[in-house]
């Protein structure tokens, strides 16, 4: 018998922020009152996520401003992590670079190679306030450095290069959602 509730259970789905929405390109702002926002916050985060099939979501990508993400992903080996993280910042990402396909629920339909690291940590705090590492390898590696990444305003977009960007962004214009964004960062 499960002792605590399923993760998003109890939250609402809230619509998705698409590439081009302002509060997707800019710094999130630090997390300061735990109360019970932020538990809805996170709830309606996982129920989101749930609902479109991801692996993780920022707050940005609900637009909400703030720092903090949820994830449901496997690592390489099929080791499921489920947590949300708080103020996350990533403090270490090692290892070989692998360019593999990423998407993103705000670019919804596209993929690109992306190069990230097969290793990452990040550290910030639970929705108690209690500090909080976790480490990630493989996919899940991916997982955290894209997440972390929302916060700061970027997407997975703007660490592609060269003719598979090109190719990206003419996807992205073809798009319904993708009317008038011609740039990304990087």
């Amino acid at each position: 018998m499960r002792n605590r509730s399923i993760p998003g259970s109890s939250g609402h789905v809230r619509a998705m922020t698409l590439l081009g929405d302002p509060v997707l390109h800019a710094p999130c702002e630090p997390v300061s009152d735990f109360g019970p926002e932020l538990a809805r916050l996170i709830e309606d985060m996982f129920a989101t996520m749930y609902a479109a099939n991801g692996v993780g979501l920022a707050a940005n990508q609900v637009g909400v401003g703030l720092r903090v993400f949820v994830y449901d992903c496997p690592d390489d080996e099929e080791v499921r992590h489920l947590g949300h993280l708080v103020n996350p910042r990533l403090v270490e990402a090692d290892g070989d670079v692998i360019r593999g396909a990423e998407g993103c629920l705000s670019l919804p339909g596209l993929e690109a190679p992306t190069p990230r690291f097969d290793r990452a940590v990040v550290e910030g705090l639970l929705l108690d306030g209690t500090p909080a590492r976790v480490e990630g390898t493989g996919f899940f590696a991916r997982c955290l450095q894209h997440e972390t990444d929302h916060l700061e305003g970027g997407v997975y977009a703007d660490h592609v290069t060269g003719w598979r960007r090109s190719r990206l962004l003419r996807a992205i214009r073809k798009e319904p959602w993708g009317t008038g964004v011609n740039s990304l960062k990087g």
